[in-house]
């Protein structure tokens, strides 16, 4: 057996007994790859995970940068109480029309408000609302501008808020300082982001699994 045919073995272990998933969950993933988004949601161990924290953390309210077919929406929006909030920021006009279909199925329409366009220019029009601190922020767009969505994360959370970064390893070209690539280069920026603000304590965790060699970064704001 190979070494990624034995972590997918792992996943699908774990995710069948601790993260089991529904007919809005599976909707979710079969529209979005009937509409051609591409396959790079997070697996249900992951949503599980980002469920787990946003309950721990007490979340009333979350922001989600990059939303794709809404299935990490779902495992955070069902984290939230009936009057919770979830903002979710989406580039692609298809992707949030598609999001949108799938939370309505899954009965998350009133908690979830899906918002097109560049994140960098929603997240100042969000900022402009004044909204109360996000008690969690999940970050999972374009990786070249990481830095500046951890930039915008502070500013629109609290101390105590969690802002989680995925796909921080980039099949372990992250460990190098002369990749030229947009996607590595955004994603060291966020981590010495990370490192050096006097505002974060974070870590980073590298994962194998359905997603290959991965992970997440986990930074908490302190004040």
């Amino acid at each position: 057996m190979s070494g990624s045919q034995l972590w997918n073995d792992v996943d699908t272990y774990f995710a069948d007994r601790l993260a089991p998933d529904d007919e809005a969950l599976r909707a979710a993933l079969r529209d979005s790859e009937a509409a051609g988004l591409p396959p790079i949601s997070v697996t249900p161990t992951q949503g599980k995970l980002l469920q787990l924290l946003a309950q721990t953390q007490g979340s009333r309210t979350v922001l989600e940068i990059g939303t794709l077919g809404g299935y990490s929406t779902i495992w955070l929006g069902r984290a939230l109480p009936s009057d919770g909030r979830l903002v979710s920021l989406e580039y692609d006009p298809t992707h949030a029309e598609v999001a949108v279909r799938n939370l309505t199925r899954a009965g998350l329409d009133k908690i979830v408000d899906v918002r097109v366009g560049p994140a960098l220019e929603s997240l100042p029009q969000l900022a402009d609302e004044n909204p109360a601190p996000f008690d969690l922020v999940f970050i999972d767009a374009d990786k070249a501008n990481n830095a500046r969505y951890v930039e915008w994360a502070l500013r629109l959370t609290r101390a105590g808020s969690l802002i989680v970064l995925d796909n921080v390893v980039r099949g372990g070209r992250v460990t190098d300082p002369d990749c030229t690539d947009g996607d590595v280069r955004g994603t060291r920026a966020a981590i010495d982001l990370i490192a050096d603000h006097p505002r974060l304590s974070g870590t980073a965790i590298q994962t194998v699994g359905a997603k290959g060699h991965d992970g997440f970064a986990l930074a908490r704001v302190l004040a």
